[in-house]
């Protein structure tokens, strides 16, 4: 009987931590495109927030939403955004977080964190409090807006469905392709917008110099005249050839012009 009850204690300290196995949730971040460490076996369920254009994810231990075609995770006092519902994330700034992110009521959050403690569950965390003043001043008005005129949800990816485990595209170039190729929705919020169009730039290559554009250390100099064995210029002026020749031959004449004169000289002497 001792033995058994050992076992029957044993599988209960065991049982908590197969459940939190089920949801595999780490941290581990990394820049410029952050490992937030939500290693996502499958693409989750995602139940709309009432009356709001957000999703959230209810079986994840994590605050996972999704909101006009992008997944959007809040962890360690962080935003974070990726097009895919398992990453790569990129981070996002406090002041460039769309508004119906912000105003996601505290209830859905599944991992919450501890300041949250005390506040609203039916109303959005009070960022003005926990991010200053500065941040509330460049944000001001972001929650209050008409309730009965909150814009339709962005349907959900669920093509990404398909792609799961070792299928998960892990380049951004296919994440792309992928995408464009089996999503046609558009952002309307100008801040998701903007991310979009950052994350185009980054993904882009580099721009390579086009075929036969010389370097900036490469540049064409201007013909050089081109030496002959001997070191003298083939394509110099005529002019100045034909000075030289004469030259030449002036040079070849004298020695003749001077021993013609030594001859007559010793000529005159053996007359005399």
């Amino acid at each position: 009987m001792l033995k058994i009850r050992h076992v029957f204690i044993a599988l209960a300290m065991l049982m908590p931590l197969t459940a939190a196995a089920t949801v595999q949730v780490s941290i581990g971040i990394g820049l410029p495109h952050a490992s937030i460490g939500i290693n996502l076996p499958a693409y989750p369920q995602l139940v709309r927030v009432p009356g709001y254009p957000v999703y959230y994810a209810p079986g994840l231990t994590a605050n996972f939403f999704f909101y006009d075609s992008m997944f959007w995770v809040y962890q360690d006092d962080n935003w974070y955004a990726s097009s895919w519902y398992n990453g790569p994330w990129g981070i996002v700034g406090p002041e460039y977080v769309p508004v119906f992110v912000l105003r996601i009521p505290v209830r859905y959050y599944r991992q919450p964190p501890p300041y949250f403690r005390g506040w609203r569950s039916d109303a959005p965390p009070r960022w003005g409090d926990h991010w200053g003043r500065d941040w509330q001043q460049k944000r001001h008005g972001w929650d209050k807006w008409n309730r009965n005129a909150a814009p339709p949800p962005a349907p959900l990816p669920a093509y990404q469905r398909q792609y799961s485990g070792d299928r998960y595209p892990r380049q951004a170039e296919q994440q792309q392709e992928l995408q464009q190729r089996n999503y046609r929705y558009q952002p309307r919020d100008p801040a998701v917008r903007q991310h979009y169009q950052e994350r185009a730039v980054q993904r882009a290559p580099a721009q390579q110099e086009r075929p036969g554009r010389p370097d900036v250390q490469e540049r064409r100099q201007p013909p050089q005249p081109a030496l002959d064995p001997r070191g003298r210029d083939q394509q110099m002026p005529r002019t100045q050839g034909r000075e030289e020749r004469q030259q030449v031959q002036d040079a070849t004449r004298e020695p003749k012009r001077k021993g013609q004169g030594q001859e007559q000289e010793r000529g005159r002497g053996r007359n005399e």
